[in-house]
């Protein structure tokens, strides 16, 4: 019995080992494929991303296909020849020819219209002319004649305050602000255009091509201070014609002020002391207009 006993035992033994040995050569048969290597994967994808790009090439050729020639042919020889001999041929018409000529010109008279147009608006924003106040206001005055125009010369070394006082007393007069030269040379425009905005506007702090301008000519001419022999400032002079005219549209003998008379003083004062000299007749329309205000 003992001998049964251990046979048995040796027999349950046996059959787990053999099970042990059964799972240890049946695992490798379970396990899945060996892994794909990186060169492969990045094979695959390459050859995706070719596929894609194959296919939009051919879309996009079947489309330009389908809208047809972008480029004008390059024409022949014998098709520049004939085209040429058709210009040549073409009979003259004088009334197309007429007519191009007169809207040629009309083109070119519209074109300086507008350049003085865009010259008059410049000028105005950077305070050079004053604004055309008859526009804005919506009303025409009947025009006035010429006589003497009350021109005072002064100098960008002036205060402000000062000049702002005598451009408000000149509005009233229909007079002119003379200037010999511009604060930092001819050949610097900004500083004349800041000093001229300065001195024309109604309101001192307001900023911009917007803002209300006094009308008074204010002028740049050494010739003018030449003329009348002026050496210092504040003086005024009763000037006969258009003081503002243009070097071009002045004549060499056009005529002067009588009197130039000088001092720091109001315009009353001066234009006073200008009809004490003789000068009663050139000052009455300013001082009329002076005092009726």
């Amino acid at each position: 019995m003992p001998i049964c006993r251990s046979s048995a035992n040796n027999a349950r033994v046996s059959l787990a080992l053999a099970g042990i040995a059964f799972l240890s050569t049946s695992a490798p048969a379970q396990d899945t494929a060996p892994p794909v290597s990186a060169r492969e994967r990045a094979q695959e994808q390459g050859d995706t991303a070719m596929d894609r790009l194959e296919r939009a090439t051919a879309a996009r050729k079947a489309e330009a296909e389908m809208r047809g020639p972008t480029a004008l042919p390059t024409p022949s020889d014998e098709t520049r020849r004939r085209a040429f001999e058709g210009l040549r041929k073409r009979a003259p018409s004088p009334a197309m020819d007429a007519r191009a000529r007169t809207a040629l010109d009309n083109g070119k008279e519209a074109m300086a219209a507008e350049h003085d147009a865009m010259a008059r608006r410049l000028g105005q924003a950077l305070g050079l002319d004053a604004p055309d106040m008859q526009a804005v206001a919506g009303i025409t005055t009947p025009p006035e004649t010429k006589g003497w125009v009350p021109v005072l010369f002064v100098s960008s070394s002036m205060p402000v305050t000062t000049l702002r006082i005598y451009a408000g007393q000149l509005e009233r007069v229909g007079g002119v602000l003379a200037f010999r030269g511009m604060p930092g040379g001819l050949t610097k425009v900004a500083p004349m255009a800041k000093l001229s905005a300065e001195i024309l506007r109604h309101d001192p702090g307001c900023e911009g091509p917007a803002c209300a301008m006094r009308d008074v000519q204010l002028i740049v001419d050494p010739l003018i201070f030449r003329q009348h022999g002026v050496t210092r400032v504040p003086a005024l002079a009763m000037v006969p014609g258009d003081p503002a005219l243009p070097y071009c549209e002045r004549e060499d003998d056009a005529p002067r002020a009588a009197h130039v008379i000088y001092g720091d003083a109001a315009l009353s004062g001066l234009l006073e002391e200008y009809a004490r000299l003789g000068g009663k007749q050139e000052v009455r329309d300013a001082q009329t207009r002076l005092q009726g205000r």
